[in-house]
């Protein structure tokens, strides 16, 4: 007795081709609008001489962090500058920026709401669960029937990807906000949105900075993967190498994609270290 396969594969399909249909005139302006941010940033950087975006990424990282910082930035961004990536490294940031702050603007509100309401806490973690489980290859496919081959895509896809922790870190900041301090609030006669904008989002901040930390991490690892589906960039240099069979590229943009994830990760681990003082 053979049992027959759920059409699970088809059900998906035939919902994706529904979604493409029935809203092709959203997803079309959601990709101008996209593609106009990523055009206008690309442009801003790119009118800037690489030396003096050199000096005003050295010149933050002294300001936010150290002078050790500032050197290792300087250095850093030397040899992406020498390795001839200095094109498609600012075209990653461009594209690690963007999907962060829609990521961002996305789970603050979602984080903040899950963290006040247990039934909306319930029901988004298994959510957040599936999203963070899916391996990443995966969002690349319903990206490309909505916004096609290019960078849009890439933003969609790894918005959804590197959205977890943000949302996961927002809702745990609130929720571990000490009981006494929110009893403290009441007594004095605070309302909700007092207690949320004076003492709970306040004391949960270096912990909402650690997520976002997080999501510029799965940002950057999406960015990269997200150049098979036509996104500009260090992955992009990183795919070619790999068609082509030349290791010596590949290991090239690889460490620049490195020095760009260290630069992201200790400019927010010292913006989240300075919150806490």
């Amino acid at each position: 007795m053979e049992i027959p396969s759920i059409p699970l594969g088809q059900w998906i399909e035939g919902g994706l081709d529904w979604l493409t249909t029935e809203y092709s005139g959203v997803t079309r302006g959601i990709s101008r609008v996209t593609q106009t941010g990523i055009d206008g940033l690309n442009d801003a950087l790119f009118w800037l001489p690489p030396w003096a975006l050199l000096l005003i990424i050295v010149g933050l990282c002294w300001w936010v962090s150290s002078h050790r910082l500032a050197i290792g930035a300087a250095l850093g961004m030397a040899l992406i500058w020498n390795l001839d990536l200095w094109d498609p490294m600012i075209e990653t940031l461009t594209l690690v920026v963007i999907a962060t702050l829609v990521a961002v603007v996305i789970a603050l509100p979602v984080g903040i709401a899950a963290a006040l309401s247990e039934r909306l806490y319930r029901t988004i973690m298994p959510v957040l669960d599936f999203m963070q489980t899916m391996p990443a290859f995966v969002y690349l496919i319903p990206a490309i029937p909505f916004f096609g081959i290019g960078s849009v895509s890439a933003i969609f896809a790894t918005v959804i990807f590197s959205m977890p922790p943000a949302i996961r870190f927002t809702t745990l900041g609130i929720r571990q906000v000490p009981k006494d301090l929110i009893e403290a609030a009441d007594a004095y006669g605070a309302t909700r949105s007092q207690k949320l904008l004076k003492v709970q989002l306040p004391l949960s901040l270096p912990t909402v900075m650690a997520g976002i930390n997080q999501t510029i991490m799965l940002a950057l690892s999406m960015v990269v993967i997200a150049a098979m589906i036509g996104a500009d960039g260090l992955g992009s240099e990183v795919w070619r190498a790999i068609q082509r069979l030349r290791p010596g590229d590949g290991f090239e943009a690889g460490i620049a994609v490195v020095i760009l994830a260290m630069l992201l990760d200790r400019v927010t681990q010292s913006l989240r270290k300075g919150r806490k003082g």
